[in-house]
């Protein structure tokens, strides 16, 4: 039933050989590797004017400079990002980057706030589209986190069925909103040209200002700027995510992955931009609390408000009633719940990475069924399903948990690209290429300028609003992946053969476990004897004397050529018995090899596992930490596993066809 659930979801699996086939193009990288960037223009806008508002309306006249701030500086990130995907191929991204420029220490800092970036990723981008799916339907408003976690559960299903069939399911609604939005930017833009400028249905309305924030002035005024800017640099996530997937591009991937960027870069800035003048146009109003808002018409301690984008599209095209109103919602939705789908692709590509560098376990470098990283997709979606369920699916709420980290990994990788181009011009004597290379370090360097100053403006305006939980996370994964590390090295290191190759030890001693007289004892000793051992024991623990004596007198009745060990077993403890016996005889051998045979049943239903085996991993389990002792299963396969085996071949296709 599992095989068929499995089958069911994720499809049949794909052949090794086949990954070249799974290699993307352009059309459908787009949608996979930059959904998340072009999607935080349909939120980037609203979270400006949700801080801005804090003061009232007064305020209102900084959000113009504060967009130009956050396009300029979003130019030059996509712009630096460039030059990381064609310096570093390999998919390392920013962790690669900072790595081998800035040293293993800096590397995993990065690799910790790329880690915690991706999962607030899925969590931000599934909670912004149900917010947007609420806009349209507020009936849905008490449902709220499990819609979420549904989403969640149907995007770890499409991307453990493989990259290249979710991304030819998440291409259209990806394209869908991108004409959609830059429709409603042109039709807002001519209807304001023409004299006739869109209105929000907020236009209207007042904002109660919060106290201690009414008639701002000097730093405060300055404070309350940086705090908008470092809410709109949400419009920045996911950015360095196709410097992570380049191996998933086609051939040339540098050359592909670049262009790529630099439409995501154009897209981003051209709808940011475009919203950010028509939300200032049509006199948008959003708060964070509902019941601040001075002329709603609902309930405001049930009812929420539409969002930045769902009210520019019923200003744009006429009302909440028409066709593409529905249309904006359904793709805007659409595109911030399959964001996410950047960060299922970025996770556990860098999950994979770093499992090969030995700082995460070795599970997440392994592919799945279907050339998909399975373990960090589903790991991905555990860890983001209970962070939107702790905090109820609130955008707002998570939001400020999300930037710290990705400014963290774009600081240090500009860094580390100022000193890559400063090691290549001590080697360069082109003067082309110097040329070209002192370029493209001033490119880094104002980046590393920019987004450093971003990282200390977003920790200080976020840190007690919910950031100082990143600010935790980034040191606990740090600490985890260098002991991680220092775990396999450690491993590594005991496990390095000895100098002078194989050593054979002195002398075998096997023991075979009896309980009772039966095909697998029988089975068993057979085995023990064929290894030809120095030394061969049947042991049984005595539970009570009648049992022994039954065994005894069986044994002696088959005439088998083994002596009978009995051990005494007053607390009815098999396992403690039998481990007093095996430790008196590593002590009376210590240079020789214990061999320990243990028959167990093979079952072929589940339930029959309940009922046999249990006393035999028990034990099986306490001697595998015993120096000195192997211990080596007998199987003795019941009817039920051989007709089950049938039953499983009988499903299976014939060799050579499909199924």
């Amino acid at each position: 039933m599992f095989e068929w659930l499995k089958r069911l979801v994720v499809g049949r699996p794909l052949r090794s050989d086949r990954l070249g086939e799974q290699l993307l193009s352009k059309r459908i990288a787009l949608p996979i590797f930059a959904s998340d960037p072009l999607s935080s223009v349909a939120y980037a806008t609203q979270e400006i004017l949700l801080v801005l508002t804090l003061g009232g309306l007064a305020y209102l006249y900084l959000a113009p400079w504060v967009g130009l701030a956050v396009v300029a500086l979003l130019a030059v990130v996509v712009v630096s990002y460039r030059q990381v995907v064609r310096a570093y191929p390999s998919g390392g991204g920013s962790y690669e980057v900072a790595s081998r420029n800035l040293g293993p220490s800096a590397g995993l800092v990065v690799a910790a706030a790329l880690l915690v970036d991706y999962v607030m990723t899925v969590a931000v981008s599934v909670a912004a589209g149900v917010d947007n799916i609420i806009s349209a339907v507020p009936a849905l408003n008490p449902y709220r986190v499990a819609i979420n976690i549904g989403f969640v559960a149907l995007l770890t299903a499409m991307n453990l069925r493989g990259v290249r069939e979710s991304g030819r399911a998440f291409a259209v609604p990806t394209y869908l909103f991108v004409v959609g939005v830059l429709s409603m930017i042109a039709i807002g833009v001519g209807q304001t040209v023409l004299g006739h400028p869109p209105v929000a249905e907020s236009a209207g309305w007042q904002i109660q200002p919060e106290p201690a924030q009414v008639g701002l002035t000097g730093i405060a005024l300055v404070f309350l700027a940086l705090r908008a800017f470092s809410s709109g640099c949400t419009a920045l996530t996911g950015v360095e995510a196709i410097s992570n997937g380049v191996p998933a591009f086609r051939p040339p991937k540098a050359g592909n992955a670049a262009k790529t960027m630099a439409a995501m870069g154009i897209l981003s800035i051209t709808m940011f931009a475009g919203i950010t003048a028509l939300a200032l146009i049509a006199d948008v109003r959003y708060a964070e609390h509902t019941c601040d808002l001075v002329g709603f018409p609902g309930d405001c301690a049930t009812d929420a408000q539409r969002t930045v984008i769902a009210q520019l599209a019923a200003a744009v095209f006429g009302g909440t009633g028409s066709f593409m109103f529905f249309y904006i919602q359904a793709a805007t939705a659409l595109i911030l719940i399959l964001a996410a789908n950047t960060a299922f692709n970025g996770f556990p590509l860098l999950g994979s990475i770093l499992a090969e560098h030995r700082y995460l376990p070795r599970q997440l470098h392994t592919r799945g069924d279907r050339l998909a990283f399975s373990n960090g997709i589903i790991l991905l979606a555990l860890v983001a399903g209970a962070l939107i369920y702790m905090f109820d699916g609130s955008v707002t709420r998570l939001i400020q948990l999300y930037i710290l980290g990705v400014f963290t990994s774009f600081t240090l990788s500009q860094i580390g690209m100022v000193r890559h181009w400063n090691r290549l011009l001590r080697v360069e004597p082109d003067p082309r290429q110097r040329r070209h290379m002192h370029r493209s370090r001033i490119v880094n360097g104002l980046g590393a300028v920019f987004t450093g100053l971003v990282l200390v403006v977003v920790l200080v305006t976020k840190f007690t609003h919910g950031a100082y939980l990143v600010v935790i996370a980034m040191p606990v994964l740090f600490v985890m992946m260098r002991a991680i590390r220092a775990h396999y090295d450690r491993v590594a290191a005991e496990l390095a053969p000895d100098p002078g190759g194989m050593v054979l030890p002195s002398r075998i001693h096997a023991v075979v476990l009896v309980s009772k007289l039966h095909k697998p004892t029988l089975r068993a000793l057979a085995y023990a004897r064929a290894t030809r051992p120095d030394t061969l024991t049947a042991l049984t623990a005595a539970i009570t004397p009648e049992e022994v004596r039954q065994l005894q007198l069986e044994w002696g009745a088959h005439d088998i050529p083994v002596q009978l060990t009995v051990v005494d077993s007053p607390y009815r403890d098999i396992t403690g018995s039998v481990l007093s016996y095996i430790a008196e005889l590593r002590v009376g051998h210590p240079r020789d090899l214990i061999a320990v045979y243990i028959p167990e049943y093979v079952v072929g239903r589940w339930w029959e596992h309940l009922l046999h085996n249990q006393s035999a991993l028990r034990l099986k389990a306490r001697l595998l930490f015993q120096r000195q002792v192997m211990v080596t299963n007998v199987p003795w396969q019941l009817d039920s596993s051989h007709a089950d085996h049938r039953q499983a071949a009988d499903l299976r296709p014939p060799a050579g066809v499909a199924g």
